[in-house]
């Protein structure tokens, strides 16, 4: 050391043996009395340069080294700028604290900290916010919050519902700057969106008929509201856990449900009756009317056949008077005589002795029929 060619120590000690350290004892080896030795700054020095010589490559100077060295761990540094976004996430990149870019999935490089820094976000993962209630779902074993489930309906009406919300990232950097709690964000606007839904929505549609359109309602609301605030947030589904009237007045609730499911009941049966009876009337009075069209053309062709008839035969009686006369006086007297019973007696036989024969004609037709059957 420099201070070695002068015979003493950094403090100088005269070249004698006898001088006194820093702290005024005497220096190891220096003559004086006993007492506590301090360290020995030169040995530590002298060792800490060894181990620091060991580092360096051999036969290179200190200069050169250093600069080696420093080299290596600049490289180094620079390496930790790599970051790998997996599919499904968002890497957001920061400079010097300040939103600078989003990258996709894949491999990536910025800036190494503390220049850079890239926050990686999963946009896949679905989040749940149970409003209404705390626990397990259906509220059998959930812990119900009573300030968060009673709304008010259309028609002043109190309604106790339990929902749950489910969200998603859509945007990591929105999501990471533009809202400071995300969570109680998007529970507050969801508190806020139900009621306003329930609000414009009267008790027993909110109970029965219109459930799913309350839940669409509101989801279409809560979305509009974090899209106002462009927080990078996407609402997958709006869910009601449990929708009745409040606790003191359930039970006359149930009752007036279950008169109303009676009147439902009797309503399906009358309707039921009506479905059967009236299709069965229509087509009986479809039979009638198709039988009555019939029954009128028939009759308007024979009677215009008839007029047919009867003008052919003018038609011939006028060319053919004597003939036709007696033509319809023979086709008369056929008519007649095949729809009376006759009686045939010879008035030739009997040989004079006044006995009438008689022929029974009918009787004897009437056995040859009834045998023939």
């Amino acid at each position: 050391m420099p201070w070695k060619s002068q015979g003493g120590g950094p403090w100088g000690d005269g070249g004698n043996g006898g001088g006194q350290g820093p702290w005024g004892n005497p220096r190891p080896g220096g003559g004086g009395g006993g007492g506590g030795q301090p360290p020995d700054i030169e040995e530590m020095l002298r060792r800490s340069q060894e181990k620091f010589k060991g580092f360096m490559p051999r036969g290179g100077g200190g200069a050169k080294g250093l600069v080696l060295v420093a080299l290596v761990a600049v490289l180094i540094w620079l390496g930790t700028g790599f970051y790998r976004v997996q599919p499904g996430e968002q890497g957001v990149e920061l400079l010097f604290g300040r939103y600078v870019t989003l990258t996709g999935s894949g491999l990536n490089y910025w800036f190494p900290e503390p220049i850079g820094e890239a926050i990686i976000l999963n946009t896949q993962r679905v989040n749940s916010i149970e409003i209404g209630f705390r626990g397990n779902s259906g509220g059998r074993s959930a812990r119900d919050v009573k300030q968060e489930s009673l709304m008010l309906t259309a028609d002043q009406n109190i309604i106790d519902i339990d929902f749950i919300v489910q969200w998603q990232i859509k945007n990591a950097a929105d999501f990471l700057f533009n809202i400071r709690d995300p969570q109680s964000t998007i529970k507050l606007a969801a508190e806020s969106a139900i009621r306003e839904i329930v609000g414009q929505t009267p008790l027993e549609a909110a109970l029965t008929t219109q459930r799913q359109q309350v839940e669409d309602r509101t989801q279409e609301l809560l979305q509009q509201i974090l899209d106002y605030y462009t927080s990078g947030v996407f609402i997958t589904d709006v869910k009601q856990d449990k929708v009745d009237p409040p606790s003191e007045v359930i039970d006359a609730f149930n009752d007036v449900q279950r008169a109303r499911q009676d009147q439902e009941r009797s309503q399906n049966e009358a309707i039921a009756y009506r479905n059967d009876i009236v299709p069965r009337a229509k087509g009986q009075a479809q039979r009638i009317i198709q039988d009555a069209s019939a029954y009128k053309e028939r009759i308007i062709k024979e009677a215009e056949g008839e007029a047919e008839r009867f003008l052919a035969v003018y038609k011939t009686y006028v060319g053919a008077k004597d003939v036709t006369t007696r033509r319809l006086f023979l086709e008369r007297m056929q008519q007649i005589m095949s729809e009376s019973e006759k009686i045939i007696i010879d008035t030739e036989s009997g040989g004079g002795q006044g006995v009438v024969p008689y022929l029974p004609l009918n009787e004897l037709r009437k056995g040859s029929t009834g045998g023939n059957q």
